[in-house]
């Protein structure tokens, strides 16, 4: 089909039976799908995208159509369960590092290390859900849905990768609410924010400053500390730089050997990825239920693909067909609606 017809089908165009079977097919969508309600769809205008300047406009529909998908299970899950009420203060206008300490003054976490970034979250009724393979190129991106909070996190790349681009996000929901693309100082003024909001809720200050003195810190030495605060060796080295607790030259000289040993692409003694405690809840209680992912996207007109792709990573799963897998003890207590 031509990019006119495409966008004539789009635009209302009744569309011939034989092509509703080929659309589908190609897109590997059931065909009810293209005749069910209309679909709450994110916006470009209302998203903010990690590194947003060098995405191109396909890519970011891309992970919006995603997020459509992920508006859909949200919604079936809210309809099943109780979900924690949103608690994100609005910092509009604070400096990043004063927006990381009020959060974390208004989460009642001192300067203690961030254990888990996704449980932190969704315990403050933050959605988190992963983004599929085919958008790998996007690392992130977070937006403001009806007063609901999303973060879609790329779980291809490292766990200290994951749970900085989770804060980057924490920080355009909090300080850049209902952002979205502007001018290219715009956008680069607005990733600088988010970056230092998440260094320093990631590694406070005060903690940073009593643990590590003023001494020249080699990368090997970086690797103990970097496991208090679950961040890469990279993003540690610039934050003691950043303190004034390394100079810029020692800075730049170990991130000249952390790119030598190879450590900028796969990160020395890793962490474990973060899971979801709600949406492990929610699958271990509808496993009970006889309820499986393949039921779930019939309900919603969606292929099983898409269900697991935006839970891949933050849940124990083991096929298409149904839920599964050993399964950490719940943590959290979710009321199921009858």
């Amino acid at each position: 089909m031509t990019a006119d017809t495409v966008r004539r089908y789009e635009l209302g165009t009744p569309v011939p039976d034989e092509k509703v079977k080929l659309i589908a097919g190609a897109l590997n969508f059931p065909e009810l799908f293209f005749f069910g309600d209309s679909i709450d769809e994110p916006r470009r205008d209302n998203a903010s995208f990690r590194g947003m300047a060098s995405k191109s406009g396909k890519v970011m529909d891309a992970a919006l159509g995603s997020g459509a998908i992920a508006f859909l299970l949200d919604d079936w899950i809210s309809n099943q369960f109780d979900r924690s009420e949103p608690n994100l203060p609005d910092l509009q206008g604070e400096r990043p590092e004063t927006a990381a300490m009020l959060v974390r003054q208004h989460w009642g976490l001192g300067e203690k290390p961030i254990k888990n970034m996704v449980h932190l979250l969704e315990a403050n009724g933050v959605r988190v859900f992963s983004l599929a393979e085919s958008n790998k190129e996007v690392d992130a991106f977070s937006l403001w849905r009806n007063e609901v909070p999303y973060i879609f996190l790329n779980r291809y790349k490292s766990a200290e990768r994951s749970r900085y681009d989770a804060c980057h996000e924490l920080a355009h929901l909090c300080i850049h609410k209902h952002g979205g693309a502007g001018s290219t100082k715009q956008n680069s003024e607005i990733e600088k924010e988010a970056n230092l909001f998440a260094a320093a809720f990631l590694m406070p200050a005060p903690d940073v400053r009593a643990l590590c003195g003023a001494h020249m810190y080699g990368v090997d030495a970086l690797l103990d500390y970097k496991k208090r605060w679950g961040v890469s060796v990279a993003a540690l080295n610039y934050r003691l730089s950043e303190l004034g607790l390394i100079t810029e030259g020692k800075a730049t000289s170990n991130y000249v050997e952390l790119s030598r040993r190879g450590w900028l692409k796969s990160e020395p003694y890793g962490l474990a990825r973060e899971q979801s405690v709600i949406l492990q809840d929610v699958i271990d209680d509808l496993l009970r239920s006889g309820i499986t992912k393949s039921r779930i996207a019939t309900e919603l007109n969606v292929a099983p693909s898409e269900i697991e792709a935006l839970l891949f990573g933050l849940a124990n799963m083991v096929s298409i067909d149904g839920f599964g897998g050993k399964t950490a003890p719940s943590r959290v207590s979710l009321r199921v609606i009858k």
